[in-house]
This record gives C-alpha cells, sequence and structure tokens, in this order.
C-alpha cells in the first residue's frame, strides 16, 4: 500500500491583513487543489500568535509537488498569495504514517 503525503505550510500573514479578509481569499485553494489529482483533503488553522498552518492530504508526493509547482500560476489564487508574508512560510512533506478519522 503506498503511503499518503502530508504537505505541511507554516506562514504569517503580511502586515495590515486581518484574519478575516485571508480566510475569505484562502477559500479559493479549496477550488485548485480538488481539481488537482491525487488531492485527498485539505485543514487550515491558525494559532493566536497569527501562525497559520496548512495541511494537504495527497495521494502521493509527485501529486503535491506538482500542485505546488502550478499553484503560483493560478489568478484565482492571487489574492491569497499577496497576503502571506514570504519570508516566514516553510513547507514540508512527510509520509503519512497514522490517521484516524
Amino acid at each position: 500500500m503506498t503511503k499518503h503525503t502530508i504537505e505541511t505550510v507554516s506562514f504569517k500573514l503580511n502586515e495590515g491583513v486581518s484574519r478575516e479578509s485571508f480566510i475569505e481569499s484562502a477559500e479559493a485553494i479549496n477550488d485548485f487543489v480538488a481539481k488537482r489529482d491525487g488531492f485527498i483533503s485539505r485543514r487550515l488553522s491558525c494559532n493566536d500568535d497569527g501562525l497559520w498552518i496548512e495541511h494537504i492530504e495527497w495521494a502521493t508526493l509527485e501529486a503535491a509537488m506538482s500542485a505546488a509547482s502550478e499553484i503560483g500560476n493560478e489568478p484565482s489564487l492571487e489574492p491569497c498569495m499577496k497576503a502571506i508574508d514570504g519570508s516566514s512560510v516553510k513547507l514540508h512533506h512527510t509520509t503519512l504514517e497514522i490517521t484516524v478519522n
């Protein structure tokens, strides 16, 4: 059985971007990932200090990498991408070992 890949992205927002406006613009990522081969699920959370963490489950690392390579070319994601402080972004791909739903 092939183990799924978890893409974890942590980041902060640019100064002046509200949590509410970012959430609204980040909804566009749902459509983007849902259309990609190998997409399984997405979760986005934020702590009280403004650190956002996104977890996307992919069927394979190749599916995750393919989507990552295309995300910057999607015009509907521009407001969301512009809200993120690029210097704060940390991206990791890991192998899913245990899951409970």
